[in-house]
Order: C-alpha cells, then structure tokens, then sequence
C-alpha cells in the first residue's frame, strides 16, 4: 500500500465498525500514512556560534521527557499509536548500539540492523517501505535517495553531525532529522587530552620504534602539559568539558567562539582566532561543518600559530586545510598534530587510507609525531549506549506523539501529553508550507470540536501546527484529515489518538 503522511487510511473501502447496538457507526480504521509531495523550500536562521543548543524551550521543566508525563490529574499518559506496531518499520544501519535497538523494539517496532552503509543503489532499494531509519556518519541521505523513501516519516542520526543528510529536501517532505549532540561529549574530551599528553610526550613514535625493535630513549622536546596554554576554538558541549579536563591538569585555557559564552573554571574567552592561535600551545578545533568553518586553519592560521605548537582535530575534517599541515609539520613550524577526521573517509573498515581516497594521504602518514585516528571520538561503549538511547527516545516521541523537539530541521513543537482520563481526544499534526493563511483554514477545519491545546512554530519556509482536540468519535476522524488533506499548504497530516 502507498504511503505518504502518517494518518489514518481513509481512502478505499474499509470494514465497518460496529457498536453495541449492532449499529454501523463507520469505518474500522487502520492506520496508515499519507503524505503530500508538494516541494517545499527550505531555510534556516544563520548558525551564529559553533555549538547548538538541544532545544531552544530552555526549562528543565519543558523537556519532553517530563512533558510526556505531565497531568493536572495525575491519570497516566495515554499512549497514540499512529501505526499498526507491527507495520512500523524501522532500518538501523552502521551498527547502532543495542540501547537503541531495545528501545524501537520495546514499542512494538519491526527492526532491521546492518552493521555497515550502503551504496546509495542500495540504499534506495532498501528503505522504500521504511518508516524510520537511523544512521550514524558514513551514510549519505541525497535528495535522490529521500525521494525514493516514500514511507518515511524520520531520521535518526546517531552521531553529533547531520552533514551527510540534505536536511533542506528532508524538511519539504516533512521528515524530521534527529541527532545526538551531548552524548559523546565527555568520550571526544577525554580522547582529546590523551593526545594533548601523547604529542607532548611523542609517544605515537616511541611506540612506532619499539614495534620495530628500535630502543630509542630521548627527552628533547617531550614535554609536561602542565603550565602550557590550551586553545579550544568552539566552547560548545565537548570544547567548555575539555576546558574543564584540561584545567584539573594544570593548564591554562582560552577559548574563541563567535558568541559571548560563559567560561568555565578559571578559563577566558578571546576576541578573534588570531588571538588565540597566537597564544596557544595546543590548539583543537570543536566547530560544526558550516560554510565560514571550511578551510578555517589554513596556511595563514597555522603560520600565526607558536612554532613548536601542536594542531588537534575531532570536528569535521573540512576545517583544516591538509596539505597546509603537511607543509607546516615538514618546515618545522608545527610540533605535531592529531587528526580523527578528514575531508574524504572510507564508507567502511579495511585498506582505505591511501591516495586513492586523497592525493595527500600517504605524504600526511610519513610525517613525524602525528597521531592518525579513523574517527573514534565518539566511539566508546558509554557514548554510544547514550546515543542510542537519546536518539531512540527522540523518535519514537516523534512518531508516538508528534514532539519535534530536538529535530534539526523541523520547527521544535511540543504539548502535554495526553492522559487515559482524555479518551475522547486527538492529536492533530499538520506540517505545512509557512504561507500566510494556512491556520486560519486548519482552525476553520478543527472548529466544530473543542481544541483544549494548541501551538505552531515556523523555521524557515516549513511550520509545524499541533493541535488537541476533544470530543472526536472515530468515525469524524475520516472526515478532518480529507479536509486537512485537501489544504493547498499541506506537507504532512497526521492524525494520532
């Protein structure tokens, strides 16, 4: 069966169903997804610092966790299945951690595990009856490959970054992307101060020699950590708790970031990059991929550098220019480096990193203490355990209960959930094109029930209406969602009760 939004299936015959009296009061619907494919147009506000926050609802209070199971009458929440559970369908590809595999199948979720990415041929075969996928980096979700998924209805990136997904063709099918981006903060610091420690003590190339049988005991130009300056550029999750790691070990900390941040400890922020590469003996970098971060550590940043600095990497590995390190490291003018991403990565294990993924490679491994590392930052059985269950709970409070919060590329929507003393009660989830007019006509179409909880938020040219209302019999839901699904604006219409 075709499906495109999540709602009830009110197109064909349906069995009828019937109520004590023996009377037929309407159809016996099934649930089912319907979704428009008008194309919408995309856009975001301009990212103003180099960390995001998870939701801009701010209280503790306000998160969805405590949402779901907050009530006046203290009834429990009532649960909307907006599938059949055994019909959700549900592809994990890239080994997701089995926290969030438990989770998925605790909802009743039909759930398929690949342990690798697919090719994008593949890929499209594979999902075109998928509801919800989840992937981590390697997988590239193009415009082409979103097109081909006619069921689905969410992503779930479980990782920090949401690069590899069109996020602007997502949001004009009304698919919501999630990610992750706390769970792996304290796995990428800690990994970040083992290098700190490891170029400064040039243990990559002890170890390298005495691998190959070579006894090679020096102290020139090994140092203590202790007393010298860390430059973190982007003082979001990871780089304000590298901050405070790299201070309990005696080092002093300036940070830049395009906004005012709060510093932790005894930590101060700096007014431009210049200053800090100037000042730093150690400089990492923390920044999303964004247009002004591409490139960022150039010829130019790195010549501004201390020579005998170090250049630590574990964002994107579009932020420093490679052969610009090559040249740096091979003049002497940088001490060392470490690098966990790159400009180009394997889709998986094996025999990968050679200049057949880029020119440069076999030049960046001949260099001297350079610490190599195939993008393990996040790859620690604690990080990925939280992953997998921060972005498992994301989605199923997405398709169970139409919360948006935390999706990056869909207006943030949250209300109460509903509770067993709310029998009557639907939940109205209407994402659509921000034209003027729309919730003046979906108002018109809810007006005849009682509409206890309402809100709608925009974000660019998408919005995102949820609505609560009461006193809806089955057999009237038919009749709303045609008549929702008739607006010209519509993207999405889901029904849930």
């Amino acid at each position: 069966m075709p499906v495109s939004a999540l709602s009830e299936n009110l197109k064909g015959s349906q069995p009828q169903q019937v109520d004590t009296n023996g009377d037929t009061v309407g159809p016996l619907l099934q649930r089912e997804v319907s979704r428009s494919h008008t194309t919408a147009a995309y856009s975001t506000s301009p990212q103003d610092t180099f960390h995001r926050h998870r939701s801009s609802m701010g209280a503790l209070d306000s998160s969805p966790s405590l949402l779901r199971h907050s009530s006046t009458t203290g009834a429990p929440p009532k649960p909307l299945k907006p599938f059949r559970e055994q019909d959700m369908k549900v592809l994990l590809l890239e080994n997701i951690n089995q926290t969030g595999i438990d989770i998925l199948r605790g909802h009743g979720y039909q759930v398929e595990r690949v342990k690798s990415s697919l090719p994008e041929d593949q890929l499209i075969a594979k999902i075109a009856d998928v509801h919800v996928l989840g992937i981590r980096s390697k997988t590239k979700l193009t415009a082409r490959v979103l097109a081909a998924a006619t069921n689905l209805i969410a992503v779930g990136c479980f990782c920090i970054g949401t690069n590899q997904v069109d996020l602007k063709y997502a949001a004009s099918r009304g698919i919501a992307v999630f990610n992750s981006p706390f769970s792996n903060s304290r796995s990428v610091a800690e990994l970040m101060i083992g290098e700190i420690i490891a170029l400064a003590r040039q243990l990559g190339d002890r170890s390298n020699e005495m691998h190959q049988g070579r006894w090679n005991k020096v102290s020139a130009k090994c140092w203590e950590i202790r007393g010298k300056t860390l430059g973190i550029i982007g003082y979001g999750h990871i780089g304000s708790q590298l901050s405070v790691l790299a201070e309990s070990m005696g080092m002093s900390v300036v940070y830049y970031d395009v906004v005012n941040l709060m510093a932790m400890g005894t930590s101060r922020q700096v007014p431009s990059l210049e200053a800090l590469l100037g000042t730093a003996d150690f400089v990492t970098c923390h920044v999303p991929e964004l247009p002004e971060t591409k490139g960022m550590i150039g010829a130019e940043q790195m010549e501004q550098m201390k020579t005998g600095a170090y250049l630590l990497n574990a964002s994107r590995g579009s932020v420093i220019d490679i052969p610009a390190l090559i040249h740096a490291m091979r003049s002497g003018k940088l001490a060392g480096a470490a690098l966990d991403v790159y400009p180009a990565e394997p889709t998986g294990n094996g025999d990968y990193f050679t200049n057949e993924l880029s020119a440069w490679v076999e030049d960046l491994r001949s260099l001297k203490n350079l610490i190599l590392t195939p993008h393990i930052g996040g790859s620690t059985e604690e990080a990925q355990s939280a992953i997998g269950i921060e972005v498992a709970e994301a989605l199923t409070q997405y398709v169970s209960e139409g919360i948006s919060v935390g999706a990056v590329n869909l207006p943030e929507v949250s209300l109460r959930s509903l509770t067993m003393d709310e029998p009557n009660h639907a939940r109205v989830v209407f994402i659509h094109q921000n034209v003027p007019g729309v919730l003046r006509r979906v108002n018109e179409i809810l007006g005849d029930h009682n509409v206890d909880k309402q809100m709608s938020d925009s974000r660019g040219d998408v919005a995102y209406l949820m609505a609560d209302i009461s006193s809806v019999k089955e057999n009237e839901v038919k009749g709303l969602y045609e008549e929702l699904e008739a607006l010209k604006a519509r993207i999405v219409t889901r029904i849930l009760y």
